[in-house]
């Protein structure tokens, strides 16, 4: 699609740890913007993944034990689920270059996917949002929701955010997913 006279297409990445609120906040954000977004959900790629990839060393393995006397599950990816994600971000390109807006539900254990998306998407008008929670509240969201493994959260909590650069922070123990989806709405005019 040639951009010419269209405006560039919106890619909003949500990034936080499990249970923070991501899906919530996108599905509002989808509601309230005047801009129509697809939602792109990280949780739709890693069930592309064939059953026997799951706590497999190819696929998605978990390192079950405990951190300051509470479960907590690490996670380990091998080279399918590697693959997996490095197509998930390809393809938000890829629907991004023809013309539509997205808004993408992400968990990144570290900076060099939030790379990789500023460098696919660098034609695009970018924006990531870093969506936070205290630990006790996320682990409490954990076991509430009933289908999480608890201690994904507390492994993933020091990890997360950890060297990530955001145009926006929201703390969504303050404000529930729909004020969430005003504030970015406002924030970048959508």
């Amino acid at each position: 699609m040639t951009q010419g006279a269209q405006p560039r297409p919106h890619v909003i990445i949500l990034n936080g740890v499990g249970s923070v609120g991501k899906s919530s906040t996108a599905r509002a954000l989808q509601s309230i913007a005047t801009k129509r977004f697809l939602y792109v959900a990280m949780d739709a790629f890693l069930e592309m993944l064939p059953p026997s990839m799951l706590d497999h060393p190819d696929g998605l393995q978990f390192q079950r034990g405990e951190r300051d006397g509470k479960p907590a599950i690490a996670i380990e990816a091998g080279p399918v689920l590697s693959r997996t994600m490095r197509g998930m971000r390809h393809a938000v390109a890829a629907m991004a270059a023809q013309g539509n807006n997205l808004i993408v539900d992400e968990v990144m254990l570290d900076d060099a996917p939030a790379q990789e998306y500023r460098a696919l998407l660098k034609a695009f008008d970018l924006r990531m949002v870093g969506l936070f929670a205290p630990l006790d509240v996320l682990e409490a969201r954990e076991r509430a929701r009933g289908d999480r493994e608890i201690g994904l959260a507390r492994w993933q909590y020091d990890r997360v955010h950890r060297g990530m650069r955001y145009d926006l922070e929201l703390d969504t123990t303050a404000m529930p997913p729909q004020a969430c989806a005003e504030r970015i709405r406002a924030q970048f005019g959508l």
